[in-house]
């Protein structure tokens, strides 16, 4: 595949969270977020977007996201559960999508915040009209997802890469 073609980032962010007394990692959805993920799923497909593969963090309320989510789906992408997602810095998002093969023109990460936000801001060199303010307002609340869409090789995705096409939010 040419390194020349359109692709497309999904940062999304998990479902709402409960809060038992468990470590953060293992922290479940809550009934909200068990409500919230299917539709974002629903979102995904009404959008277009069917990715190719998925990179989701193996904290507990990823995973629980991404398996409400891809039910959604139309067809079941490969599915990396990657621990580098958990408390990633911005720098450590941009080396994992360093290193997607660029046989992959859609990839969806599932991780959390602030880094599913800063990193759609840091990639949006450009945005749809209103798209970064509307992102912004919202904070980016939990099943979230905004969509960059970009051209090049995945090994050259740095900062202002992209361009912000769309972001949805659950309750806007």
């Amino acid at each position: 595949m040419s390194v020349d073609v359109p692709r497309r980032i999904v940062l999304l962010r998990h479902a709402k969270a409960d809060w038992p007394q468990v470590s953060d990692h293992e922290r479940p959805l809550a009934e909200r977020g068990r409500k919230d993920a299917p539709v974002a799923g629903r979102r995904l497909v009404e959008a277009g977007i069917n990715p190719e593969l998925t990179l989701c963090s193996t904290a507990v309320r990823t995973r629980e996201t991404w398996k409400l989510v891809v039910h959604e789906l139309p067809q079941r992408p490969k599915t990396v559960y990657e621990e580098r997602l958990y408390e990633a810095s911005l720098g450590e998002l941009l080396a994992l999508l360093n290193e997607t093969p660029d046989d992959v023109s859609d990839l969806l990460l599932v991780g959390h915040n602030p880094g599913m936000h800063a990193l759609a801001d840091a990639l949006a060199g450009e945005a749809e009209e209103g798209t970064r303010e509307r992102m912004a307002r919202s904070g980016f609340p939990t099943s979230a997802f905004a969509v960059v869409t970009f051209s090049g090789s995945w090994k050259s995705v740095e900062h202002g890469v992209g361009r912000l096409s769309s972001f949805w939010a659950p309750h806007e």
